[in-house]
Protein backbone atom coordinates (compact mmCIF):
# COMPACT_ATOMS: atom_id res chain seq x y z
CA UNK A 1 0.00 0.00 0.00
CA UNK A 2 2.93 2.70 1.26
CA UNK A 3 4.89 1.35 -2.22
CA UNK A 4 1.23 2.19 -4.40
CA UNK A 5 1.09 5.33 -2.53
CA UNK A 6 4.78 6.55 -3.02
CA UNK A 7 4.78 5.67 -7.20
CA UNK A 8 1.56 7.57 -7.39
CA UNK A 9 3.00 10.74 -5.71
CA UNK A 10 5.91 10.37 -7.67
CA UNK A 11 3.84 10.19 -11.09
CA UNK A 12 1.92 13.50 -9.70
CA UNK A 13 5.14 15.14 -9.11
CA UNK A 14 6.94 13.78 -12.63
CA UNK A 15 3.31 15.23 -14.29
CA UNK A 16 3.97 18.91 -12.91
CA UNK A 17 5.51 21.35 -14.71
CA UNK A 18 4.35 24.30 -16.79
CA UNK A 19 0.72 24.48 -16.09
CA UNK A 20 1.12 24.33 -12.33
CA UNK A 21 4.12 26.74 -12.07
CA UNK A 22 2.44 29.58 -14.52
CA UNK A 23 -0.75 29.34 -12.55
CA UNK A 24 0.94 29.57 -8.67
CA UNK A 25 3.59 32.43 -10.02
CA UNK A 26 0.26 34.09 -10.55
CA UNK A 27 -0.29 34.36 -6.71
CA UNK A 28 2.37 36.60 -6.84
CA UNK A 29 2.95 39.99 -4.16
CA UNK A 30 0.39 41.88 -6.72
CA UNK A 31 -1.81 39.12 -6.36
CA UNK A 32 -1.57 38.63 -2.61
CA UNK A 33 -2.37 42.64 -1.97
CA UNK A 34 -5.38 42.12 -4.10
CA UNK A 35 -6.40 38.87 -2.64
CA UNK A 36 -5.50 40.60 0.86
CA UNK A 37 -7.20 43.67 0.55
CA UNK A 38 -10.15 41.65 -0.73
CA UNK A 39 -10.68 39.92 2.61
CA UNK A 40 -9.77 42.81 4.30
CA UNK A 41 -12.10 45.19 2.99
CA UNK A 42 -15.15 42.85 2.21
CA UNK A 43 -14.43 40.12 3.77
CA UNK A 44 -15.39 36.73 2.94
CA UNK A 45 -17.93 38.76 0.12
CA UNK A 46 -15.79 38.13 -3.00
CA UNK A 47 -15.00 34.73 -2.36
CA UNK A 48 -18.05 33.60 -4.69
CA UNK A 49 -15.09 34.82 -7.56
CA UNK A 50 -13.24 31.93 -6.66
CA UNK A 51 -15.22 29.19 -8.38
CA UNK A 52 -16.15 30.42 -11.95
CA UNK A 53 -12.47 32.12 -11.76
CA UNK A 54 -10.90 28.76 -10.93
CA UNK A 55 -13.04 27.17 -13.98
CA UNK A 56 -12.19 29.86 -16.55
CA UNK A 57 -8.59 29.39 -15.56
CA UNK A 58 -8.65 25.98 -16.71
CA UNK A 59 -10.48 26.52 -19.94
CA UNK A 60 -8.06 29.66 -20.60
CA UNK A 61 -4.72 27.94 -19.57
CA UNK A 62 -5.69 24.36 -21.39
CA UNK A 63 -6.29 26.66 -24.45
CA UNK A 64 -2.86 27.87 -24.23
CA UNK A 65 -0.94 24.81 -23.78
CA UNK A 66 -3.17 22.47 -26.38
CA UNK A 67 -1.54 25.53 -29.06
CA UNK A 68 2.11 25.23 -27.85
CA UNK A 69 1.76 21.47 -28.23
CA UNK A 70 0.18 21.43 -31.50
CA UNK A 71 1.66 23.96 -32.96
CA UNK A 72 5.12 23.88 -31.28
CA UNK A 73 5.18 27.87 -31.37
CA UNK A 74 4.84 30.30 -28.71
CA UNK A 75 1.60 32.79 -28.25
CA UNK A 76 3.20 35.94 -29.31
CA UNK A 77 4.54 33.97 -32.14
CA UNK A 78 1.52 32.61 -33.40
CA UNK A 79 -0.44 36.17 -33.34
CA UNK A 80 2.48 37.74 -35.39
CA UNK A 81 2.21 35.21 -37.89
CA UNK A 82 -1.86 35.18 -38.24
CA UNK A 83 -2.69 38.79 -37.54
CA UNK A 84 0.13 40.58 -38.66
CA UNK A 85 3.28 42.71 -37.07
CA UNK A 86 1.05 46.28 -36.08
CA UNK A 87 -1.42 44.07 -33.81
CA UNK A 88 1.74 42.35 -32.64
CA UNK A 89 3.19 45.52 -31.71
CA UNK A 90 0.18 46.59 -29.87
CA UNK A 91 0.07 43.64 -27.74
CA UNK A 92 4.02 43.81 -27.01
CA UNK A 93 4.00 47.50 -26.03
CA UNK A 94 0.44 46.67 -23.62
CA UNK A 95 2.02 43.90 -21.89
CA UNK A 96 5.69 45.08 -21.35
CA UNK A 97 3.42 48.25 -19.98
CA UNK A 98 1.72 46.36 -17.66
CA UNK A 99 4.43 44.00 -17.06
CA UNK A 100 6.94 46.08 -15.86
CA UNK A 101 4.20 47.20 -13.03
CA UNK A 102 4.50 43.79 -12.19
CA UNK A 103 7.76 43.20 -11.66
CA UNK A 104 8.27 46.25 -9.64
CA UNK A 105 5.30 44.75 -7.57
CA UNK A 106 7.22 41.84 -7.23
CA UNK A 107 10.64 43.64 -6.14
CA UNK A 108 8.71 46.21 -3.84
CA UNK A 109 6.94 42.40 -2.12
CA UNK A 110 10.71 40.70 -1.73
CA UNK A 111 11.65 44.46 -0.02
CA UNK A 112 8.66 44.90 1.79
CA UNK A 113 8.71 40.86 3.35
CA UNK A 114 12.63 41.50 4.82
CA UNK A 115 11.87 44.28 6.06
CA UNK A 116 9.85 43.30 8.45
CA UNK A 117 12.69 41.09 9.78
CA UNK A 118 14.63 44.02 9.62
CA UNK A 119 16.62 44.00 6.48
CA UNK A 120 16.98 46.96 4.10
CA UNK A 121 15.67 47.18 0.76
CA UNK A 122 18.99 48.57 0.17
CA UNK A 123 20.36 45.39 1.00
CA UNK A 124 17.63 42.66 -0.46
CA UNK A 125 16.94 43.84 -3.74
CA UNK A 126 20.78 43.78 -5.10
CA UNK A 127 21.74 40.86 -3.82
CA UNK A 128 17.71 39.09 -4.92
CA UNK A 129 18.09 40.62 -8.37
CA UNK A 130 21.74 38.87 -8.79
CA UNK A 131 20.17 35.68 -7.58
CA UNK A 132 17.15 36.31 -10.17
CA UNK A 133 19.40 37.14 -12.89
CA UNK A 134 21.48 33.99 -12.23
CA UNK A 135 18.91 31.92 -12.33
CA UNK A 136 18.19 32.41 -15.85
CA UNK A 137 21.02 32.84 -17.62
CA UNK A 138 22.88 30.39 -15.64
CA UNK A 139 21.02 27.46 -15.71
CA UNK A 140 18.88 25.67 -18.29
CA UNK A 141 15.13 24.46 -18.56
CA UNK A 142 14.83 21.55 -16.70
CA UNK A 143 16.90 23.05 -13.83
CA UNK A 144 14.78 26.36 -13.69
CA UNK A 145 11.30 24.39 -13.74
CA UNK A 146 12.63 22.23 -10.89
CA UNK A 147 13.28 25.23 -8.57
CA UNK A 148 10.32 26.42 -9.85
CA UNK A 149 8.22 23.94 -8.93
CA UNK A 150 9.90 23.76 -5.03
CA UNK A 151 8.88 27.30 -4.81
CA UNK A 152 5.56 26.75 -5.98
CA UNK A 153 4.97 23.94 -2.98
CA UNK A 154 5.80 27.02 -0.40
CA UNK A 155 1.89 28.36 -1.35
CA UNK A 156 1.14 25.69 1.15
CA UNK A 157 2.15 28.44 4.01
CA UNK A 158 -0.79 30.35 2.99
CA UNK A 159 -3.11 27.40 3.66
CA UNK A 160 -1.93 27.09 7.06
CA UNK A 161 -1.92 30.97 7.58
CA UNK A 162 -5.30 30.73 6.89
CA UNK A 163 -6.36 27.44 9.13
CA UNK A 164 -4.07 29.32 12.02
CA UNK A 165 -6.56 32.53 11.44
CA UNK A 166 -9.65 30.54 12.75
CA UNK A 167 -12.04 31.77 10.00
CA UNK A 168 -16.27 30.95 10.37
CA UNK A 169 -15.74 28.23 8.08
CA UNK A 170 -19.70 28.00 7.82
CA UNK A 171 -19.36 31.76 6.63
CA UNK A 172 -16.43 31.39 4.24
CA UNK A 173 -18.03 28.29 2.54
CA UNK A 174 -21.40 29.35 2.12
CA UNK A 175 -19.90 32.90 0.44
CA UNK A 176 -18.27 31.03 -1.69
CA UNK A 177 -21.51 29.24 -3.34
CA UNK A 178 -23.74 32.24 -2.93
CA UNK A 179 -23.86 34.71 -5.44
CA UNK A 180 -24.09 38.55 -3.94
CA UNK A 181 -27.10 40.81 -4.72
CA UNK A 182 -26.87 42.70 -7.84
CA UNK A 183 -26.89 46.12 -6.16
CA UNK A 184 -23.23 45.46 -5.59
CA UNK A 185 -22.59 46.27 -9.49
CA UNK A 186 -23.32 49.99 -7.97
CA UNK A 187 -20.51 50.03 -5.40
CA UNK A 188 -17.05 51.20 -7.04
CA UNK A 189 -15.08 49.92 -5.19
CA UNK A 190 -16.23 46.38 -5.02
CA UNK A 191 -16.47 46.28 -8.71
CA UNK A 192 -13.19 47.32 -9.14
CA UNK A 193 -11.99 44.57 -6.67
CA UNK A 194 -13.86 42.11 -9.02
CA UNK A 195 -12.19 43.06 -11.80
CA UNK A 196 -8.62 43.07 -9.92
CA UNK A 197 -9.71 39.49 -8.58
CA UNK A 198 -9.91 38.11 -12.10
CA UNK A 199 -7.40 40.13 -13.61
CA UNK A 200 -4.67 38.85 -11.16
CA UNK A 201 -6.18 35.03 -11.25
CA UNK A 202 -5.92 35.08 -15.24
CA UNK A 203 -3.34 37.20 -16.11
CA UNK A 204 -2.94 37.86 -19.77
CA UNK A 205 1.07 36.98 -19.31
CA UNK A 206 0.20 33.46 -18.01
CA UNK A 207 -0.82 32.75 -21.57
CA UNK A 208 2.22 33.98 -23.60
CA UNK A 209 4.57 32.58 -20.88
CA UNK A 210 2.72 28.78 -20.51
CA UNK A 211 2.85 28.41 -23.92
CA UNK A 212 6.17 29.69 -24.59
CA UNK A 213 7.17 26.85 -21.57
CA UNK A 214 5.27 24.11 -23.16
CA UNK A 215 7.04 24.51 -26.59
CA UNK A 216 10.50 24.86 -24.65
CA UNK A 217 9.41 21.74 -22.80
CA UNK A 218 8.87 19.78 -25.84
CA UNK A 219 5.56 19.10 -25.55
CA UNK A 220 3.80 17.42 -28.56
CA UNK A 221 0.37 16.46 -29.11
CA UNK A 222 1.24 12.70 -28.77
CA UNK A 223 2.53 13.88 -25.43
CA UNK A 224 -0.22 16.09 -24.43
CA UNK A 225 -2.17 14.54 -21.81
CA UNK A 226 0.01 14.57 -18.78
CA UNK A 227 0.44 18.96 -19.45
CA UNK A 228 -3.54 18.80 -19.36
CA UNK A 229 -3.58 17.49 -15.95
CA UNK A 230 -0.78 19.61 -15.03
CA UNK A 231 -2.68 22.86 -16.02
CA UNK A 232 -6.03 21.54 -14.12
CA UNK A 233 -3.90 20.96 -11.07
CA UNK A 234 -2.31 23.92 -11.04
CA UNK A 235 -5.24 25.90 -11.76
CA UNK A 236 -7.19 24.55 -8.59
CA UNK A 237 -4.23 24.73 -5.90
CA UNK A 238 -3.62 28.11 -7.21
CA UNK A 239 -6.93 29.49 -6.34
CA UNK A 240 -6.98 27.23 -3.21
CA UNK A 241 -4.54 29.40 -1.86
CA UNK A 242 -5.83 32.55 -3.08
CA UNK A 243 -8.90 31.18 -1.39
CA UNK A 244 -7.60 30.99 1.58
CA UNK A 245 -5.47 34.15 1.84
CA UNK A 246 -8.90 36.20 1.68
CA UNK A 247 -10.26 33.78 4.37
CA UNK A 248 -7.25 34.41 6.53
CA UNK A 249 -7.61 38.48 5.98
CA UNK A 250 -10.62 38.68 6.29
CA UNK A 251 -10.90 36.66 9.57
CA UNK A 252 -7.92 39.17 11.06
CA UNK A 253 -8.23 42.10 9.53
CA UNK A 254 -11.88 42.19 8.25
CA UNK A 255 -13.23 41.22 11.77
CA UNK A 256 -11.13 43.98 13.49
CA UNK A 257 -12.48 46.81 11.49
CA UNK A 258 -8.54 47.08 9.87
CA UNK A 259 -10.36 47.28 6.09
CA UNK A 260 -7.69 49.06 4.06
CA UNK A 261 -4.16 47.83 3.33
CA UNK A 262 -1.14 49.34 1.31
CA UNK A 263 0.97 46.51 0.49
CA UNK A 264 1.16 42.55 1.42
CA UNK A 265 3.84 43.14 4.49
CA UNK A 266 1.64 45.46 6.03
CA UNK A 267 -1.33 42.60 6.10
CA UNK A 268 1.13 40.47 7.61
CA UNK A 269 2.39 42.76 10.10
CA UNK A 270 -1.26 43.36 10.73
CA UNK A 271 -1.79 39.74 11.30
CA UNK A 272 0.68 39.26 14.05
CA UNK A 273 -1.04 40.36 16.88
CA UNK A 274 -4.56 38.94 15.60
CA UNK A 275 -3.06 35.64 14.50
CA UNK A 276 0.37 34.91 16.32
CA UNK A 277 3.89 34.87 15.28
CA UNK A 278 3.24 32.01 13.41
CA UNK A 279 0.71 33.32 11.00
CA UNK A 280 2.84 36.43 10.59
CA UNK A 281 6.15 34.29 10.12
CA UNK A 282 4.01 32.15 7.51
CA UNK A 283 2.33 34.95 5.85
CA UNK A 284 5.41 37.13 5.32
CA UNK A 285 7.68 34.39 4.51
CA UNK A 286 4.89 33.36 1.78
CA UNK A 287 5.25 36.87 0.43
CA UNK A 288 9.15 36.61 0.34
CA UNK A 289 8.72 33.07 -1.67
CA UNK A 290 5.86 35.00 -3.99
CA UNK A 291 8.05 38.11 -4.61
CA UNK A 292 11.12 36.01 -5.63
CA UNK A 293 9.46 33.33 -7.51
CA UNK A 294 7.40 35.92 -10.15
CA UNK A 295 10.56 38.29 -9.97
CA UNK A 296 11.99 35.69 -11.69
CA UNK A 297 9.36 34.23 -13.86
CA UNK A 298 7.70 38.16 -15.15
CA UNK A 299 10.57 38.94 -16.47
CA UNK A 300 11.13 35.83 -18.68
CA UNK A 301 7.39 36.06 -19.49
CA UNK A 302 8.00 39.53 -21.01
CA UNK A 303 11.22 38.96 -22.95
CA UNK A 304 9.69 35.46 -24.50
CA UNK A 305 6.67 37.55 -25.73
CA UNK A 306 9.03 39.97 -27.22
CA UNK A 307 11.55 38.16 -28.92
CA UNK A 308 8.47 35.79 -30.15
CA UNK A 309 6.50 39.19 -31.62
CA UNK A 310 10.34 40.00 -33.46
CA UNK A 311 11.34 36.71 -34.23
CA UNK A 312 14.37 36.50 -32.50
CA UNK A 313 15.75 34.11 -31.07
CA UNK A 314 14.80 33.33 -26.98
CA UNK A 315 14.55 30.43 -24.44
CA UNK A 316 16.45 30.00 -21.20
CA UNK A 317 18.43 26.86 -22.98
CA UNK A 318 19.92 28.99 -25.21
CA UNK A 319 23.52 30.71 -24.10
CA UNK A 320 24.14 34.04 -23.59
CA UNK A 321 25.81 34.65 -26.97
CA UNK A 322 22.64 32.61 -28.79
CA UNK A 323 19.83 34.90 -27.56
CA UNK A 324 21.32 38.10 -26.68
CA UNK A 325 18.38 40.47 -27.01
CA UNK A 326 16.48 37.62 -24.97
CA UNK A 327 19.14 38.11 -22.11
CA UNK A 328 19.39 41.80 -22.80
CA UNK A 329 15.82 42.57 -22.48
CA UNK A 330 15.19 39.55 -18.62
CA UNK A 331 17.99 41.85 -17.56
CA UNK A 332 17.06 45.38 -18.47
CA UNK A 333 13.64 44.03 -16.82
CA UNK A 334 15.16 43.36 -13.81
CA UNK A 335 17.27 46.22 -13.27
CA UNK A 336 15.01 48.12 -13.87
CA UNK A 337 12.31 46.73 -11.60
CA UNK A 338 15.02 46.46 -8.39
CA UNK A 339 15.99 50.40 -9.46
CA UNK A 340 12.57 51.51 -9.20
CA UNK A 341 11.81 50.05 -5.81
CA UNK A 342 14.87 51.56 -4.11
CA UNK A 343 14.96 54.78 -5.86
CA UNK A 344 10.89 56.18 -5.67
CA UNK A 345 9.08 56.64 -2.92
CA UNK A 346 7.32 53.77 -1.66
CA UNK A 347 3.72 55.90 -1.38
CA UNK A 348 3.98 56.04 -5.38
CA UNK A 349 4.75 52.52 -6.43
CA UNK A 350 1.95 51.31 -4.28
CA UNK A 351 -0.37 52.12 -6.92
CA UNK A 352 0.72 49.28 -9.22
CA UNK A 353 -0.42 46.59 -6.88
CA UNK A 354 -4.27 46.57 -6.89
CA UNK A 355 -4.09 49.08 -10.72
CA UNK A 356 -2.14 46.72 -12.45
CA UNK A 357 -3.83 43.50 -11.83
CA UNK A 358 -7.11 45.60 -12.81
CA UNK A 359 -4.95 46.49 -16.25
CA UNK A 360 -5.07 42.82 -16.53
CA UNK A 361 -8.31 42.54 -16.31
CA UNK A 362 -8.82 44.89 -18.78
CA UNK A 363 -6.23 43.54 -21.36
CA UNK A 364 -7.39 39.95 -20.77
CA UNK A 365 -10.40 39.77 -23.06
CA UNK A 366 -8.31 40.72 -25.52
CA UNK A 367 -5.99 38.27 -25.57
CA UNK A 368 -8.73 35.62 -25.03
CA UNK A 369 -10.47 36.32 -28.06
CA UNK A 370 -7.04 36.62 -30.43
CA UNK A 371 -6.80 32.81 -28.71
CA UNK A 372 -10.14 32.10 -29.82
CA UNK A 373 -9.79 33.21 -33.32
CA UNK A 374 -6.60 30.99 -33.14
CA UNK A 375 -7.55 28.00 -32.07
CA UNK A 376 -10.62 27.70 -33.88
CA UNK A 377 -8.38 27.21 -37.10
CA UNK A 378 -8.52 23.55 -38.16
CA UNK A 379 -5.63 24.31 -40.98
CA UNK A 380 -3.52 25.20 -37.53
CA UNK A 381 -4.87 23.25 -35.23
CA UNK A 382 -6.29 20.39 -36.92
CA UNK A 383 -8.44 17.71 -34.63
CA UNK A 384 -7.57 19.92 -31.95
CA UNK A 385 -10.01 22.93 -32.45
CA UNK A 386 -11.69 23.54 -29.51
CA UNK A 387 -14.92 21.66 -28.77
CA UNK A 388 -18.28 23.68 -28.61
CA UNK A 389 -18.20 23.18 -24.79
CA UNK A 390 -14.63 25.02 -24.55
CA UNK A 391 -15.35 28.23 -27.10
CA UNK A 392 -18.50 28.45 -25.03
CA UNK A 393 -16.83 28.62 -21.89
CA UNK A 394 -13.86 31.20 -23.24
CA UNK A 395 -16.45 33.38 -25.02
CA UNK A 396 -18.74 33.74 -21.72
CA UNK A 397 -15.18 34.70 -20.25
CA UNK A 398 -14.22 37.25 -22.22
CA UNK A 399 -17.39 38.94 -22.51
CA UNK A 400 -17.86 39.10 -18.50
CA UNK A 401 -14.41 40.36 -18.42
CA UNK A 402 -15.22 42.72 -20.87
CA UNK A 403 -18.62 44.40 -19.16
CA UNK A 404 -17.15 44.38 -16.04
CA UNK A 405 -13.70 45.88 -17.33
CA UNK A 406 -16.56 48.43 -18.98
CA UNK A 407 -18.53 49.27 -15.72
CA UNK A 408 -15.26 49.60 -14.14
CA UNK A 409 -13.81 52.60 -16.49
CA UNK A 410 -17.48 54.08 -16.47
CA UNK A 411 -16.77 54.62 -12.82
CA UNK A 412 -13.36 55.63 -12.39
CA UNK A 413 -14.63 58.15 -15.30
CA UNK A 414 -17.90 59.12 -13.34
CA UNK A 415 -17.06 57.91 -9.86
CA UNK A 416 -20.98 59.69 -8.59
CA UNK A 417 -22.04 58.11 -5.24
CA UNK A 418 -22.03 54.44 -3.95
Amino acid sequence: MLKRWRTRILVAFAVLGPGFITANVDNDPNGIITYSQAGAQFGYALLWTMIPVTLALIVVQEMCARMGAVTGKGLSDLIREEFGLRVTIIIMFLLVLVNFGNIIGEFTGIAGSLQLFHVSKFISIPICSALVWLLAVRGDYKSVEKIFLVASMVYFCYIIAGVLAHPGWHAALAATIKLPPTSVLRDKEYVFAVVAVIGTTIAPWMQFYLQSSIVEKGVTAKTYGASRVDVIVGSIFTDVVAWFIIVACAATLWVHGITSIQDASQAAEAMKPLAGQYAFILFAFGLFNAGFFAASVLPLSTAYVVCEGLGVESGVDKKFKEAPFFYGLYTLLIAGGGAAVMLIPNARLMQWYVASQAFNGILLPVVIVLMLLLINRRDLMGKHVNSHWFNGAAWVTAIVVSILSVILMVQQMWPGKH
